[in-house]
């Protein structure tokens, strides 16, 4: 909690106030470079743009109204992911392992507890593959490659669960998928799935927006803590196979729904929303250069940009 005092204001919230010198050296700080930079008078022109836009006001009830920035659209990749975090199985895993250990695989009551313990330190560590990755290869590869494994995982544990309990090299196995299943999750659904909700909603929107997208994580968290105990009971293995679909539904709907954050600011992922006339649009035009609409040409928000820019040289 005190490393909170040492973490740098919001440079949109320092504009939105009027601090423009301390919105300035915050950008400076984060970014490396100097505070007469183009880059830096850019971003802050970009914000003050981007407020000026949305001085009206958004309300929540705005999503569900037809408009250019496609907020329902936007709403619901945020729900639809934080979903996919909890019925892709990381939450059976997480709370289960010990069960899963004990009763599904008759290990000892010792045995589980130690190897639960030690899934979660390896899920630990294994977020380190996340930090490296994400800004090196994007949200939605982190995605697809999380939500591929996880889906494979989890039919590699119906399949070996289903085995008589005697089995012991049936047994290994899944407790082998366990530890990968926990190497997967991290990689994008431990932390790149809360970035993406906030990187996506616009930002009148972004408080309202992810946190009831929180909410509904925690809402299918709910429900599979509550489902889980009976469902192993009375189907046992065949519980693995609705997270394996649910799982492998994950690397499809990325491709086709989830535009590509990584490269892009905050202001200029509004744009992006605005200019694509499709859902395909908007996904193939995430991956063009933000300076740049669907045809190449130089966007009219740049050119606005540019304007902001003259009238503070002024």
């Amino acid at each position: 909690m005190f490393s909170i005092f040492f973490l740098p204001e919001s440079p949109r919230w320092l504009v939105q106030k009027g601090r423009l010198e301390q919105a300035r050296a915050t950008l400076v700080s984060l970014s490396g470079a100097s505070a007469a930079s183009e880059d830096v008078s850019g971003d802050i022109a970009a914000i003050q743009l981007t407020l000026e836009n949305h001085s009206r006001g958004l309300s929540i009830m705005d999503i569900w109204r037809p408009n250019d920035e496609k907020l329902l659209y936007r709403f619901s990749l945020c729900i639809l992911l934080q979903f996919y975090q909890q019925m892709s199985g990381g939450n059976l895993i997480s709370v289960y392992a010990p069960i899963i250990f004990e009763e599904n695989l008759q290990m000892s009551s010792m045995m589980s507890r130690i190897l639960a313990a030690a899934t979660l330190s390896w899920k630990f560590l294994s977020c380190f593959v996340a930090f490296y990755c994400i800004d090196r290869y994007g949200r939605r590869m982190v995605f697809i490659v999380s939500g591929t494994g996880m889906s494979l995982c989890m039919l590699a544990l119906a399949i070996t669960t289903s085995f008589p309990h005697a089995n012991k090299p049936a047994s290994v196995m899944s407790a082998l998928f366990i530890f990968l299943f926990n190497f997967f999750i991290p990689i994008g659904f431990l932390g790149a799935n809360f970035l993406y909700c906030t990187e996506v909603a616009p930002l009148r929107l972004r408080v309202a927006m992810a946190s009831i997208s929180t909410a509904n994580h925690w809402l299918w968290n709910f429900v599979v803590t509550m489902i889980t105990p009976v469902a192993i009971n009375n189907i046992g293995y065949q519980y693995y196979i609705v997270y394996a679909v649910m799982g492998a539904c994950i690397p499809i709907s990325v491709y086709f729904l989830y535009p590509e954050t990584m490269g892009w600011k905050l202001e200029d992922l509004d744009m992006l929303f605005k200019r694509g006339l499709s859902i395909r649009g908007t996904v193939r035009s995430s991956f063009r250069s933000p300076d740049c609409d669907a045809e190449g040409r130089i966007s009219l928000e740049k050119g606005e940009i540019a304007k902001v820019e003259h009238h503070e040289g002024v």
